[in-house]
């Protein structure tokens, strides 16, 4: 099993004001492929010093395989969740959000204003998630199924990536 770090960005969340929907849906979807345990989940402040020293930490005191954040990647001027992940990351990884605003673009064009990020910092893949609920679920469901792949490289318990 992967062990799963879930992170909201939300002023509004990590204060209270408001319920945190989109961290619940990557729990469900995650935990229902049956390959995936959540081991980490925390609503943050758009801060990205708390941002990345969350990443950092769960990173390199190896507590998870992959995390997922959701909230803080649009055009809001609080909004610092590709920045703090950039910060923390030794490797990108910009296939995976290349790959969700080219899915995501089918739906609505508002995809394109996007600034998802994803990388790896240590043996620890990070992918940044939209905000919403919805954006969540048609997100991750479409990146999941390939997540293991990579994962297994990192944990190097797979090598080939060419199709046979």
């Amino acid at each position: 099993m992967f062990r799963v770090g879930i992170i909201t960005a939300s002023d509004k969340g990590s204060a209270g004001q408001r319920e945190d929907l989109s961290g619940p849906a990557i729990r469900r979807m995650v935990e229902e492929t049956g390959e995936y345990q959540v081991a980490r989940y925390v609503v943050l402040p758009d801060d990205r010093e708390k941002l990345r020293d969350t990443m950092a930490a769960w990173c390199d005191q190896g507590l998870v395989d992959l995390i997922l954040t959701t909230g803080g990647t649009g055009f809001a001027p609080r909004d610092c969740t590709p920045e703090a992940t950039m910060d923390v990351c030794q490797k990108l990884v910009p296939g995976i959000p290349e790959a969700m605003r080219q899915m995501s673009l089918a739906i609505t064009p508002r995809a394109m204003l996007s600034r998802a990020a994803a990388g790896i910092r240590e043996r620890t893949l990070i992918v940044n998630l939209p905000g919403s609920p919805k954006a969540v679920e048609e997100n991750l469901g479409f990146i999941l199924p390939q997540l293991r792949h990579g994962l297994e490289i990192l944990e190097e318990k797979a090598s080939e990536c060419a199709r046979k």
